[in-house]
This record gives structure tokens, sequence and C-alpha cells, in this order.
């Protein structure tokens, strides 16, 4: 796939992986829209870019509130008239144990990782239906094959978004649709960063976005790395549940 002169749209792009996706992507001579809560890191990333008015729009948004999704893609079709490949990039995660177990930690995580999806996808479908062409890419990752101590509604979240996108794949491509599920395994980012426990094969960003934007120019279906968490995650998700819950009780971090 050609990106050059593509309107690509990318959420979560004020840090991380977003912001690595937003650097190695705007080196194609595409049109980028960034999109994130936190819109004085977006206008730094913007002078970094240093790209012209015409070739990149910031956005404040909220992924999480339906009316601010619907607001922000209005100003995207005002600028630009369309969107071509959406990276739908916005993730969050907590260490949740018992002893801070609280439901607004499930609230704010399947919002931004399932739901902030979910409200882009309702706002973009309707144009790429009628066009017949777009391209979806969900972030998900490696961490969607089973609950690990600690993480239980990451990875319960993960696990809906890639369930979620793989049904979606199925249904668009008969109208022309492509759908890509990321799965990433450790990145270096501000929300990794808190974990307490070793991060086998942790990576940077820069790297993440590199095979990130690979993928996608391949038109690959499933964007997943690197190869020994693969390996390793589908080994895990292969184990009977009362071997797997033994070995992840001698390995809990709660």
């Amino acid at each position: 796939m050609d990106l050059q002169d593509k309107i690509i749209l990318i959420t979560g792009a004020s840090s991380g992986i977003g912001k690595a996706l937003a650097v190695v992507i705007a080196k194609e001579q595409c049109k980028l829209v960034l999109i994130a809560r936190r819109i004085e890191l977006l206008e730094e990333l913007n002078r970094e870019l240093q790209l012209t008015n015409d070739q990149l729009l910031v956005l404040k948004c909220d992924v999480t509130k339906k009316e601010e999704v619907k607001t922000a893609y209005e100003s995207v079709k005002q600028k630009f008239g369309r969107v071509d490949i959406a990276i739908l990039n916005s993730g969050v995660g907590y260490l949740v144990t018992p002893k801070n177990y609280n439901s607004k930690f499930a609230e704010n995580t399947f919002g931004v990782n399932v739901l902030g999806i979910i409200y882009w996808i309702e706002q973009l479908l309707p144009e790429f239906l009628q066009r017949k062409n777009g391209t979806i890419v969900g972030v998900s990752s490696l961490a969607d094959n089973r609950g690990y101590s600690g993480s239980g509604f990451y990875c319960a979240s993960k696990a809906a978004v890639t369930n979620y996108l793989e049904g979606l794949r199925v249904e668009l491509k008969q109208h022309g649709i492509k759908v890509v599920t990321v799965k990433p395994g450790f990145v270096k980012t501000p929300m990794t960063a808190q974990n307490k426990f070793k991060m086998p094969m942790l990576m940077s960003p820069e790297i993440a976005a590199s095979k990130i934007l690979v993928g996608i120019k391949k038109e690959k279906r499933v964007i997943q790395f690197p190869p020994p968490m693969v390996l390793l995650t589908r080994i895990v998700g292969l184990l009977p549940g009362r071997l797997y819950e033994w070995l992840a009780a001698k390995l809990k971090i709660s």
C-alpha cells in the first residue's frame, strides 16, 4: 500500500507508539490527523514534525466521549474531506490488585481501549461503506490471550478488541474495507513504565512504529511482534487452565 497523499488519522498520538507512528508516517508524504487528550503535547509534536498547515491537523479529543469523537471527525472532514487510514491506538492500563481494586479502573480501561475504537469506527464507517474503501487499524496486544495477574482489566479489554476487530474484518471485507489488528509485545511507553515486573524483549516505540508501518504497507491482516513473544504467548495460551493458574500463582505480582 502506497501511503503518499493518503489522509491518516492516529489516536493516542501524544506519546508512546502513537507519537512514534506520527514521526515515521510523516515521512511518507501523506496528510496527518493527530488525536489526543493532551493538546499541549500534540502542539509540541507539531513543531517537531515541521509539516505545513495543509499537511497536518491536531485535535484535542477524549476517545471515551462519543460527542467529542463526533466533533473531532467533523473537523477532519471539514479540513481534509475524508480519512483513508485510521490508526486507533489510544490505550491505557493500570496495575490493579485486590488491595486497590476499584471499578473506575475498569471503566477507564474499557472506555479508552474498547469504546474509544468503537466510537471512532462509528464515525468512519458510513463514509468507508459509501466509498467501498478505507483501512481501520486497531491496536490490541499480545496480552489478549490470558488473564495476567494485576492486569485483568487490561487483558480483558485487549481480548475484546482482538475479537471485535476479527469479526469486523470478516463483515467488512466484502465492502472493500480493510481491518488490521496490531498486537505488540512490551513497548517502552509511559504506560508500561508503571509495571513492577520484568518485561522480556522490551522494545522502543520507534521500533514498534516501524514494524506497524511495514505491516500496514504490506496490507497484513494481523501485525504482531516480536516473534519470540508471539510464540511464547501462543504456548501460554494453549496451557491447560490448572497448569496456567499454578504457574501464574508462582509469578504473581499482586
